[in-house]
């Protein structure tokens, strides 16, 4: 028995989830391209995904796979340049034509049959024998008829459930696809973090070494000067590639309240019943907008690496030093000059 469920092969649903692209969540649309980390995407949504990272459509340029991360790099033909994978392409071409022959009459496998979905579908809280059939587009809620005939949405305006399925769910994608492409945007900013951490320490590597090479010059006299400003580069860098670390859990903790909201919206749409989805569809819309506009957190001004400020010129010391002479001596030599000049006049 357990042998023979292993082999079992997949269900139409479980094909369908791995023909579908993670940007759209719809089946894959021909042409397919397939990225160098090996995942598909649609050309179209490969292309959407490009624009908004190269906004300017220079030549070639730069996105990560909304699957891995993995930083995909075109050449100056853009996406047009990435492979097709005609495997994918026949293969839905296969399942579609499979799907066709069974006809309209026929229940799809993932289908329950209308009986059973009945059973299963919510009952109204007001009338405990009716189901919720009807949706009042005026309290924005599912309700069933005999609310609608007699009850307290007798006044409303009523719409199918089917209708109203089709464009809240249509409106939930809208704002699922907003979701995907706030989450590539914030996975670039997080990569910025990352490669603005580098410079900074890059930079802060920099300044060390100057100071290093200004403060040889004036060996042990200014060895307790040099370490306080090699302290004070120190610091700064230290405080501003903590400023950013802090920044990029920020970021990831909306990647991750985002993405787990996203998981849930596509379970909601691929699993729950029609009023079920209707039912929790609201309060999934609203909190889907809330976190899209919650990623629109704080980012470094530009130059915010840069530690140019803290350059010492030794320039002025140097000279000084150069000229530095016992004060007996530098007296007498000014008394000499001013001799001098009393005579030639």
């Amino acid at each position: 028995m357990d042998i023979q469920q292993q082999m079992r092969p997949p269900s139409p649903m479980d094909l369908e989830k791995q023909l579908s692209c993670p940007i759209c969540l719809e089946m894959f649309s021909k042409p397919v391209v397939i990225l160098p980390c090996q995942h598909n995407l649609c050309r179209g949504c490969a292309s959407d995904l490009y624009d908004s990272k190269n906004p300017y459509h220079y030549s070639g340029g730069v996105f990560r796979c909304p699957t891995c991360r993995f930083e995909v790099v075109l050449d100056r033909h853009g996406v047009y340049g990435l492979q097709r994978n005609l495997l994918v392409e026949n293969i839905i071409d296969i399942y579609k034509t499979q799907l066709e022959r069974k006809g309209s009459d026929e229940p799809r496998p993932e289908e329950p049959p209308l009986k059973d979905k009945d059973a299963k579908a919510p009952r109204c809280t007001e009338h405990e024998d009716e189901h919720i059939n009807i949706y009042c587009v005026t309290h924005q809620t599912p309700t069933c008829s005999m609310c609608k005939v007699f009850g307290q949405h007798k006044d409303c305006e009523v719409s199918p459930l089917q209708a109203v399925y089709q464009s809240q769910k249509t409106e939930l994608r809208g704002a699922v696809e907003t979701l995907a492409t706030g989450n590539a945007c914030l996975q670039a900013v997080m990569a910025q973090m990352e490669d603005t951490c580098k410079a900074v320490q890059e930079n802060g590597a920099l300044q060390k070494r100057r100071l290093g090479e200004s403060f040889d010059l004036l060996y042990a006299i200014l060895e307790e000067r040099k370490a306080l400003l090699v302290e004070r580069v120190t610091h700064e860098e230290e405080e501003k590639v903590a400023t950013l670390r802090s920044l990029s859990e920020a970021y990831k903790a909306q990647l991750e309240t985002s993405a787990s909201l996203q998981q849930r919206v596509t379970q909601s749409m691929e699993k729950s019943g029609v009023a079920e989805f209707l039912v929790a569809a609201k309060g999934l819309i609203s909190e889907a907008k809330e976190t899209a506009l919650g990623g629109r957190l704080e980012r470094p001004e530009p130059g915010y690496e840069s530690m140019e400020h803290l350059v010492v010129d030794t320039g002025d010391v140097e000279a000084l030093l150069a000229q530095m002479d016992f004060g007996d001596a530098g007296d007498e030599e000014d008394e000499d000059e001013e001799q001098e000049e009393e005579e030639e006049e």
